[in-house]
C-alpha cells in the first residue's frame, strides 16, 4: 500500500495563463495559422491528397509546442 504522506503524487503541470502567455499563444497561432493555410493549400493542389491535419489542427498544434518554449527560456 503507498503512503501518500511521504510521497504525495505531484499536481499536474499547467501552462502560465497570464496575459503574456496569451499574447505569445495568439501570435504564434495567426503567424502558423497563414502557414498552415498555404501549406495545406499547396499540398492539396500538387499531390490531389488532403493532408492528414487540417490548417487550423496544425496551428493549434504548432502555438502548443512552441509557446511553452519562449517561457521555459
Amino acid at each position: 500500500m503507498a503512503d501518500y504522506t511521504v510521497n504525495t503524487p505531484r499536481p499536474r503541470a499547467d501552462r502560465a495563463q497570464s496575459w503574456e502567455y496569451r499574447l505569445y499563444f495568439s501570435v504564434i497561432f495567426a503567424l502558423a495559422l497563414m502557414t498552415g493555410v498555404l501549406t495545406w493549400s499547396w499540398r492539396l493542389a500538387t499531390t490531389g491528397r488532403m493532408p492528414r491535419l487540417g490548417p487550423v489542427g496544425r496551428a493549434l498544434k504548432d502555438a502548443h509546442v512552441i509557446a511553452p518554449i519562449i517561457f521555459r527560456s
